[in-house]
């Protein structure tokens, strides 16, 4: 097994904001063990300020060059995005590789991506970040290795020679091919509305238990499609948006639909990137923010997820709270408590508190009608029988008379047989 490279975390927090400090330093560790690195020291500083060129102070820095040295580290992490000079000025002092919160977030982004859109929203974020961080390096970049983060150091496209030029044309190529992508997700999209299903999203912060989730739901009302979304305790498992059909016993039918985690200080290049992807949130009828409510910070991720919803633009779409991994607390759970569910995905408790939660938002939408419908057309009864609730059935002279609760779309389809709703 490979040795791990042993980093050093470097933050600062600007005008006493301790405790997001803390909070992020926390979550830099996090991702620094997602990239298989190994921690073996903090550095923390409160600044009126960011020092331009080396981003902590002289002192401070001087303090860091006999940490690293102390530690034997191979990596500095710094815990904002660094400018292209500042990682040159600290790569000199520190003689070791620097990289930053950015790159992290980058690598792992880039490690965890599956399908091809996910790969091409990776590379391209990619690209930009190192498109600044290229140019102007020049000698400099022999011993840097020209790459975004660890793992293409002086490897493969990122080497020297992708100057300028070469970077925007690929990038101009990759966003094509990427708009094809996202237009081929829009058609899918419509197909879906077409339908008339109403979807429900679920979002939170990365590892906060949403493809647990979506796979204790397709276990219960989809098993038969054998269609289970990857899950694993580690920071942005799913960068894919996964859609799953559920349908209840009650023949209420919905799309569930699972996206990448969110991170406090996300790199505004992979929000750009993954925008179209994160943009299904926005087609939601209901969303359900899944908390790992074990954690400390849980609040803090609340917010950070409530910004993230915010920036994309999603808005006026009612909110479901689901408190994940209650088992891991002192909470009573299952239970409900206004919009918020306190559950155990992993226990698979809750999960029927959780459904009854979005049933009442979906039927908002659901009106009882009754139809009249002639013998002679039996499929229109087969139909009600599987797509909706059908209360009643009477026999009588003309037809099977239903009473159905069922979508506005349904109503409007066979409104001819409408009698009374």
């Amino acid at each position: 097994m490979t040795e791990k490279k042993k980093a050093i975390l470097v933050g600062a927090s600007i005008k006493q904001q301790a405790d997001d400090l803390d909070f992020s330093m926390k979550e830099l560790e996090g991702l620094a063990a997602a990239c298989h690195l190994q921690v073996v020291g903090t550095l923390t500083q409160q600044l009126q300020q960011i020092h331009k060129s080396h981003y902590i102070g002289k002192g401070k820095l001087e303090e860091l060059q006999e940490l690293v040295e102390m530690k034997e580290a191979d990596v500095v992490i710094f815990d904002d995005e660094l400018s292209p000079s500042q990682i040159r000025v600290l790569e000199e002092k520190l003689e070791k590789t620097v990289i930053d919160r950015t790159m992290l977030i980058l690598d792992i982004f880039a490690e965890r991506a599956q399908t091809r859109e996910a790969k091409l929203q990776v590379e391209v974020a990619k690209l930009k970040y190192m498109l600044p961080r290229l140019i102007g390096q020049r000698d400099d970049l022999g011993r840097q290795g020209g790459g975004a983060g660890l793992k293409n150091r002086g490897a493969g496209e990122t080497k020297l020679e992708l100057d300028r030029r070469k970077i925007e044309e690929k990038i101009s190529i990759l966003s094509k091919e990427l708009e094809q992508l996202v237009e081929q997700r829009e058609i899918q999209r419509k197909k879906r509305q077409k339908h008339g299903l109403p979807v429900v999203s679920l979002v939170g912060y990365t590892n906060a238990g949403k493809s647990t989730i979506m796979n204790a739901m397709v276990e219960k009302f989809n098993p038969a499609a054998n269609k289970e979304v990857f899950e694993k305790d580690m920071l942005f498992a799913t960068l894919e948006t996964s859609v799953r059909k559920m349908h209840l016993p009650d023949n209420t039918r919905f799309l569930l639909t699972d996206t990448v985690g969110f991170i406090h200080k996300l790199p505004h290049h992979l929000v750009k990137a993954f925008r179209s992807t994160l943009e299904e949130v926005k087609e939601a009828d209901v969303i359900i923010h899944v908390v790992d409510y074990s954690d400390p910070n849980y609040e803090k991720y609340m917010e950070v997820t409530d910004a993230t919803l915010k920036e994309i633009g999603v808005e006026n779409i009612p909110v479901i709270y689901a408190y994940n991994k209650s088992d891991l607390t002192e909470a009573e759970f299952p239970k409900v408590e206004g919009d918020t569910v306190y559950l155990s995905a992993k226990k698979r408790i809750g999960i029927k508190e959780l459904t009854k939660a979005i049933q009442q938002y979906i039927y908002k939408d659901y009106r009882q009608f009754e139809v009249l419908i002639p013998y002679e057309e039996g499929q229109l009864i087969a139909y009600f029988n599987e797509n909706a609730q059908v209360l009643a059935t009477a026999y009588e002279e003309q037809g099977t008379r239903l009473t159905v609760r069922g979508t506005k779309q349904d109503y409007e389809k066979y409104e001819a047989y409408v009698v009374h709703g």
